[in-house]
């Protein structure tokens, strides 16, 4: 089914014809619609225009009025006034409000349009360190990414995935060293028999091990750093183990992942070590056109408004003195390929704002090279940290870094005793308690991070993440199971839209909202804002209590007609809510 037109976009286009007819000279000109308190639009381009063509706003905007037509219940608008100094304000019919969401109900996209302007966009996100515990400072980039993923695919984008893992470095040499001397501490069955706790607990005892004889055994500490240069000259008995650190660590990776309810795909996994082939060349690209120079025997690119401390110019360093390759080596090197194979019109960073000057440099590095360019652009969602309720870092109270595992099963712990305390009520069963609890707890975290703007920190209170009051992700579940059981209680009746019944103010509200969707989402998806939809989802959420409130649905029984309608706009809600949810990455119970 073709898209579904806005009622915004409607009034948009009817203002925007009276204005071309009032004001010719002014040629295409946009009314800038908003919603409004004082009526349900306000147009507020007429204004400036007037101003532009030195004539009356207010003149004008009698004019423009005067060639809309109004009044009709079966039209578009219901009432225009000019209001101030020639702002317009517009309320449509109810009919129009009914039929326009009728016909969003009949499409199994809701009516949302797809993207004019779809291109490939490949997103960096979930970058988990092998051989390293997962902590609450990797929740962010993949909560927030996964649902960039989600709002970008739904609205045409084709997205490719990218998790640039952390699988390379002087580190490795320690490790592989430690287990070529002592190959009995990695014996244990196939992967598929191994736990994602027992592959990380085996990787950091042998980390720990190693590291302590690193420190402690310079002629360890020889073999092990000779052994970082097998390693990247690949040594085939030296590969062989890394690739068993990797292996190891991807099925602890993918249990945390699973706990977040993400899917995360080996093709998708392309670590550091997966653009090795590149470093040199990407370093020879750059040195023969000019973008880097070598100072001091490193490969560097400076930039005028990058100084350090002592006012000296700081450098992005791609090739170090000794000939080793740092991070911006790597990065360049994949946006290459993630623009030259890949074919990306664009490149999303879901990275720590801490890291936005490496990424400002990398970024104006690549476009010096001609690797970005109008048609190719990078951008970098940049998010804040995560507090404990103290608002400083969240640490335990041991002073150590979250693990994210112990972090998520908190989080389930306290969402099944908040499921069990209204079990009983609703008949769930234990598997179901069980079942809402893991869906209720990952999705109280999710919402957490993603009901806050990514920019900014934001406290971990589980208090308030899986309380059933306020904006949390429960209070939306419980708004939409509460939806699924007044649908499986009105017997016989089912929702049907009727466009010739008078809207009450609370049904108008929510009709207008629901009406909102698909432009809410075109701008989560051009701004990389998934906090636009959770607070889109909160607010229907709250107009939908206010309408059951105001407008009865089941009991007391009203007309036919009048129940039916309210049973449509009920079902509405229900399916916007849970399609709004799932690209959040949030389950929605039905009974709850």
């Amino acid at each position: 089914m073709a898209s579904v037109p806005s009622l915004a976009s409607s009034v948009n286009q009817r203002v925007a014809d009276a204005l071309a007819s009032a004001l010719p000279e002014a040629g295409a000109a946009d009314p800038l619609l908003r919603r409004s308190d004082r009526a349900d639009f306000q147009a507020n381009g007429i204004l400036a225009l007037a101003k532009k063509a030195k004539a009356n706003p207010r003149e004008l905007a009698t004019t423009v009025v005067g060639g809309i037509p109004a009044g009709g219940d079966g039209d578009l608008i219901r009432e225009i006034e000019v209001s101030g100094p020639g702002f317009l304000n517009i309320t449509v019919t109810d009919r129009a409000i009914v039929e326009t969401l009728a016909a969003r109900a009949a499409d199994a996209r809701l009516g949302v349009p797809l993207s004019d302007h779809a291109g490939t966009t490949v997103i960096d996100y979930a970058q988990p360190n092998v051989a390293k515990e997962m902590h609450v400072g990797h929740l962010r980039s993949a909560v927030i990414g996964a649902a960039m993923v989600e709002i970008l695919e739904f609205t045409g984008e084709s997205v490719v995935r990218r998790h640039h893992i952390g699988d390379w470095g002087t580190q490795f040499g320690m490790l592989i060293q430690y287990l070529i001397e002592h190959p009995h501490e990695l014996d244990h069955g196939p992967r598929e028999e191994v736990s994602g706790e027992e592959a990380m607990s085996n990787l950091n005892r042998l980390y720990k091990a190693s590291r302590v004889l690193f420190d402690s055994d310079e002629a360890f500490k020889t073999r092990a750093r000779t052994r970082v240069v097998d390693l990247q000259a690949g040594e085939p008995e030296t590969l062989a183990l890394w690739q068993r650190f990797v292996d190891e660590s991807k099925i602890y990776f993918y249990s945390v992942f699973n706990k977040l309810d993400m899917d995360i795909q080996d093709p998708d996994v392309v670590g550091e070590s997966g653009y090795n082939d590149m470093l040199v060349e990407t370093c020879r690209l750059l040195e023969e056109s000019g973008v880097a120079v070598r100072s001091n025997g490193a490969l560097c690119v400076f930039f005028d408004d990058v100084k350090g401390p002592d006012g000296n110019p700081t450098p992005l360093i791609v090739q170090k003195s000794d000939g080793g390759f740092g991070y911006a080596a790597t990065d360049l090197s994949a946006i290459r390929d993630r623009v030259g194979n890949l074919k990306a019109s664009t490149l999303l960073y879901v990275v720590d704002a801490r890291q936005s000057l490496h990424f400002k440099m990398v970024f104006e590095t690549a476009r010096r090279a001609g690797w970005l360019n109008e048609d190719t652009k990078a951008v970098q969602l940049a998010f804040g940290t995560v507090l404990g309720k103290d608002g400083k870092p969240f640490k335990t109270r041991e002073g150590a870094t979250v693990r994210l595992v112990d972090l998520l099963d908190e989080a389930v712990e306290r969402a099944t005793a908040v499921v069990r305390e209204k079990a009983e009520k609703i008949g769930l069963s234990e598997a179901e308690i069980v079942e809402n609890g893991q869906y209720v707890g990952i999705g109280a975290v999710k919402y957490a991070d993603l009901s806050t703007s990514a920019a900014r920190d934001y406290k971990f209170d589980l208090d308030q993440m899986v309380s059933l009051n306020g904006d949390t992700s429960v209070y939306l579940q419980y708004a939409y199971a509460r939806i699924r059981s007044i649908l499986r209680k009105a017997g016989d009746r089912g929702p049907a839209a009727h466009p010739e019944l008078e809207l009450a103010p609370a049904e108008r509200a929510l009709g207008l909202h629901l009406d909102h969707f698909g432009e809410l989402l075109e701008e989560a998806a051009t701004e990389y804002a998934p906090h636009k939809l959770a607070a889109y989802l909160y607010q229907l959420s709250s107009l939908f209590t206010t309408f059951y409130e105001q407008c009865p649905v089941i009991k007391p029984e009203p007309e036919l007609a009048v129940g039916e309608n309210r049973l449509f706009l009920a079902d509405l809600t229900a399916r916007t809510l849970t399609k709004g949810m799932s690209l959040l990455g949030i389950r929605t119970p039905e009974r709850l």
